[in-house]
């Protein structure tokens, strides 16, 4: 089998190097159809009316792609579809499904073998091999056939979502991307796409109005980078031997008319701009060199790479200089930083949207605590087609539609007029208590990590903060903190929300959160060295930040320390050893301190079986809804492959939850939650009947968990709590709340309904 193996990877690699989605399937059907030395190799994909359209065949007459489509179930290809598994025949005419199509010439061949081409769940298409003798294909073609069709899925998913977006001007099509939700509201507003500079891959399509002018100015940066070229040869010159100065001739002539130069011309002689036409040529040779077999051959990829860039450098500069942000800015990118959102007007910014980074990341983090609506990890996004492109971001879901249709567009902006006539009702409740119907008073607490969000806070009413992410100076930085810079942050924390509570999490790296001044490179960083973990094992770190906070607390003993990712007493034990030796010192040191309260966040499993004798040995426990229900479920919710399944009603988390607060009571310890469970306004009301005792949630949603318990009695709380611990999944537990808590719920919570015609 190597052979296939050998096959399987070069087709792969050709289909990653096609310029569009068309090619991709050209070289699909070729090649499978030469590798299995087969009649016929043909493609069939789902089109927007839910058919499966002849998109690429070799065998079959070629005037019928495009024209021949099925419907689920219908003929052989739709039975594939319908089945979702390889159909293999010996006679396809005996099937009872055949159906036979004049145009496609089809009827020579008796031998039938399709495989559905399923990504995400979703049957993209189907995948068809055809022989003129009679005979079923064996195990091994199967086989091969199955393995190359899940291969090419994600693929061709990515190749068919760039192929819609490359439609412009008035053939654009409403299309849908998903992601991760990394800061909740709707925004909707034009592409502004976001790169570094000379990032080949980034480059954003711009069409370009003066053919003539875009000529002389890609002319003009070509002159300038030949002229880099000859002067750092120069300055080589008497380092390098006559084979390695040979390297500056070839980069001067690939900028000939004759070669890259000529290319990119063409391309902006139909429209296009020269940076884009540019970076397009660059990496269409790049990918060439690189799938050559030649190592040598291989390694020009690189020379290739460098040229592109120094080329580029100069295409990009003007275009920075000049650019202007529209008024409602959709910042787009591989990888969104601070810096990029600090370069638009905060008046103009509406939303953000990047292929990489999790909810975790710090863009989101900054997104959440500016209110900018954000998607995260957007993985199938051809971001750089989507310039200026009308689209709306969702960052309840982590959806983006682009080139919105009227019906959708509709739809969002009701929404968002919604929201903003909730908010002004919200305002009104900022200074009442957060108490039932039957004078049950239930105090609501923020999660901050940013300054921004302390006014964010207190005006929304905040009682005091059950999680300050500490990491966050951490993660801000290009080193430790040190213990005085660090003793500054958290005295203005603690001072902004005196005399109510500050509760301070101790450094939680690892997972998804690395310093880059401290790297942690992990197979399974989720299952790692992260939290608890990292500073047990670095007990400088971990002494410097508790001595900072001790002092920092000096006088307000507003303070309250937290430790995160533990999973057994004895990791509990060791910290208290460091806090309470930390403390002493600082008193023999002179400081008038008080002993602040010390918890446990209740994260992973284990710790939930160990909530009562945790709670026996700390003051207070706080869940931390986010990873546990990660953990328990084994699902990575920054991952938008399964992000799915991330389900946080799903009855073994209600549960847990049910059980640590339980057991945190038994030994006369405070139990809390920080997670964005606490946030959710159907949540917070179960949350509450379980006897939670303080509820911790982004500054955003406090107003709309308030507006929900002032709402209801405790009584009814606990009579649906009863209902919805009988549930036995997700979807029940979701129809229950609905029908406990009034359809109005769906409004409060900012999850718009979709309408039904992108369901």
């Amino acid at each position: 089998m190597p052979t296939m193996l050998n096959s399987l990877r070069s087709i792969v690699q050709e289909v990653n190097s096609a310029r569009d989605l068309g090619s991709a399937l050209n070289i699909i059907v070729q090649r499978v159809k030469a590798v299995m030395e087969t009649h016929v190799c043909s493609a069939y994909l789902r089109d927007g009316k839910g058919q499966y359209l002849l998109m690429a065949t070799d065998g079959l007459n070629q005037n019928a792609v495009g024209h021949v489509s099925l419907g689920l179930g219908e003929g052989l290809v739709g039975y594939v579809a319908q089945r979702e598994e390889p159909i293999n025949l010996e006679l396809a005419t005996a099937h009872p499904k055949y159906q036979y199509f004049e145009a496609t010439g089809e009827e020579r061949y008796s031998s039938f073998l399709g495989v559905p081409i399923i990504h995400q769940r979703q049957v993209l298409g189907v995948l068809v091999i055809q022989q003129v003798d009679s005979r079923r294909f064996d195990e091994g073609e199967e086989a091969f056939l199955v393995t190359m069709s899940a291969q090419l899925a994600g693929v061709i998913a990515h190749a068919e979502a760039t192929g819609v977006l490359k439609a412009m001007g008035q053939n654009a099509q409403e299309a849908r991307f998903k992601g991760v939700a990394g800061s909740p509201g709707i925004a909707i507003g034009h592409v502004v796409v976001m790169s570094p500079a000379a990032d080949l891959r980034g480059v954003p399509f711009r069409s370009c109005d003066d053919i003539d002018a875009e000529l002389a100015f890609f002319q003009r940066c070509l002159g300038s980078a030949r002229d880099d070229v000859k002067n750092l040869g120069k300055q080589l010159e008497q380092r390098l031997n006559t084979q390695e100065r040979a390297l500056f001739d070839a980069y001067l002539s690939m900028l000939d008319d004759a070669s890259l130069g000529g290319e990119v011309t063409e391309r902006i002689r139909q429209g296009v701009n020269a940076a884009y036409a540019w970076s397009e040529v660059i990496l269409e040779h790049e990918r060439n060199f690189s799938s050559m077999s030649d190592a040598y051959l291989r390694e020009r990829a690189a020379d290739i790479r460098d040229l592109g860039r120094r080329v580029l450098a100069y295409l990009q500069e003007s275009s920075q200089q000049s650019r202007v942000f529209p008024q409602n800015a959709i910042l787009v990118g591989e990888e969104l930083t601070a810096s990029m959102l600090g370069e638009v007007p905060k008046e103009q910014l509406a939303g953000l949207v990047s292929v990489q980074g999790s909810s975790n990341s710090h863009v989101a983090i900054l997104a959440r605590a500016m209110g900018v609506p954000t998607v995260m990890g957007a993985v199938d996004l051809p971001y750089t087609q989507i310039s200026e492109r009308r689209v709306i971001v969702d960052g309840y879901r982590g959806m983006l539609y682009t080139d919105p249709s009227a019906n959708l567009l509709k739809h969002y902006e009701d929404i968002c007029a919604e929201e903003r006539e909730l908010v002004k009702g919200l305002e009104a409740l900022r200074d009442l208590p957060c108490e039932t119907l039957d004078q049950h008073r239930v105090p609501l607490w923020v999660n901050t990590g940013l300054m921004a969000d302390v006014v964010r806070s207190l005006e929304r009413g905040a009682e005091g903060v059950g999680l300050y992410r500490t990491e966050i100076p951490f993660l801000l930085r290009e080193r430790f903190p040190s213990e005085e810079e660090q003793r500054l942050i958290y005295r203005e924390q603690l001072e902004a929300f005196a005399p109510h509570t500050v509760t301070m999490r101790t450094l939680d790296v690892g997972g998804d959160k690395s310093l880059s001044y401290f790297p942690i490179e992990e197979e399974n960083p989720f299952l790692g060295w992260r939290g608890i973990r990292v500073t047990l094992d670095h007990p400088e770190i971990f002494l410097a930040q508790i001595r900072a906070m001790l002092k920092a607390s000096e006088g307000l003993n507003n303070m309250r320390i937290m430790l995160p990712m533990v999973t057994s007493v004895g990791e509990l034990e060791s910290a208290k050893t460091l806090i309470y030796r930390a403390f002493h010192e600082l008193v023999e040191e002179g400081y008038q301190l008080e002993l602040p309260p010390i918890g446990v966040m209740i994260e992973v499993p284990a710790a939930v079986y160990q909530a009562r004798e945790l709670a026996a040995r700390s003051d207070f426990l706080s869940v931390g809804s986010n990873d546990l229900t990660q953990y328990l479920l084994a699902v990575d919710r920054n991952n938008p492959r399964v992000a799915d399944l991330y389900e946080p009603f799903h009855p073994a988390v209600l549960r847990a939850l049910h059980q640590v607060v339980r057991d945190g009571h038994s030994q006369g310890a405070s139990v809390g939650i920080c997670g964005e469970l606490a946030g959710d306004p159907a949540a917070a009301v179960l949350l509450m009947a379980m006897g939670y005792d303080v509820l911790s949630m982004n500054a955003t949603n406090l107003p709309k968990v308030k507006k929900v318990i002032r709402g209801i009695t405790l009584e009814k709380a606990e009579q649906l709590l009863d209902e919805v611990m009988a549930q036995e999944d997700a979807e029940s537990v979701n129809r229950c709340l609905e029908r406990g808590l009034g359809s109005g719920l769906t409004r409060l919570l900012g999850m718009p309904e979709l309408p039904e015609v992108i369901h």
